[in-house]
């Protein structure tokens, strides 16, 4: 009996390390405007791959990256703007072969239920800002849709500063934020992704051109120091992938892959 037992605890220990063994873990880190969509996707992909948990840190992609170099553990990361990657890969953490444009987004002017101001446009907003007579939600400066508003304000000719002293606006430390403030119609409307607005159910007035802010590109990489290189580099490649891209799609995003 006695050797039974032995056999039996060296035949399960032996399965518990073979578990531990074969169980993969990726840390991605992602702007907070692919909260819902890169949820799902990351669903369908540890669905297709056995023993790999993925496990998102959502967050303004500014404060992403001061955690990645502050040596926070992270497989890939995945910006709402190239400012951040461009940063990280200047200061040697990104596997430059592996970064790549993934996807593109809108800026939107989005209103509450109602549009209760009843703005119709960027260029109103602008005329309405000069004239103090509007209340709008925007990102932080160090957020990226905080930084495509401020080339919005620029291309009209607008002082945030000054607009802020007259407490025309008010700020989200994400783009999450923003959206929340437009929701609970705290603000007469917000700046915010096109796939933000669609997510929240958000009525969008107008969207930004070229023009106004630029394109709107989401970059990816492999950070240097992942603990799973290859696997990091696979789930890359599944976002790149169609599957991925009828998700991002559906949302909003285009899937530049």
């Amino acid at each position: 009996m006695k050797k039974f037992l032995a056999l039996a605890l060296f035949v399960l220990l032996g399965l518990s390390f073979t578990a531990q063994a074969s169980s993969k873990e990726l840390v991605v880190f992602a702007a907070a405007s692919l909260t819902e969509t890169l949820t799902r996707i990351t669903a369908i992909y540890e669905s297709k791959n056995e023993g790999v948990s993925v496990v998102c840190n959502f967050d303004s992609s500014g404060t992403l990256k001061t955690q990645i170099q502050e040596g926070a553990q992270c497989d890939v990361f995945i910006s709402a703007a190239p400012r951040q990657i461009n940063e990280l890969q200047g200061l040697g953490l990104l596997l430059d072969e592996t970064r790549t444009d993934l996807l593109e987004n809108k800026i939107s002017l989005a209103v509450p239920s109602g549009n209760p101001s009843g703005i119709k446009s960027f260029g109103e907003l602008a005329q309405r800002l000069r004239d103090g007579k509007i209340f709008l939600a925007i990102g932080n400066s160090d957020v990226p849709v905080g930084q495509y508003t401020q080339k919005i304000f620029e291309f009209y000719g607008l002082d945030e500063g000054a607009l802020a002293q007259r407490g025309l606006l008010t700020y989200g430390a994400n783009v999450k934020e923003v959206t929340s403030q437009v929701s609970e119609a705290a603000v007469d409307c917000g700046i915010i992704y096109a796939t933000d607005a669609k997510s929240a159910g958000l009525e969008v007035v107008d969207t930004a051109t070229r023009d106004m802010c630029g394109r709107v590109i989401y970059p990816a990489a492999v950070v240097r120091e992942s603990s799973d290189r290859e696997e990091a580099m696979k789930f890359l490649e599944f976002l790149k992938g169609e599957e991925a891209g009828e998700v991002f799609r559906s949302v909003g995003f285009t899937h530049i892959h």
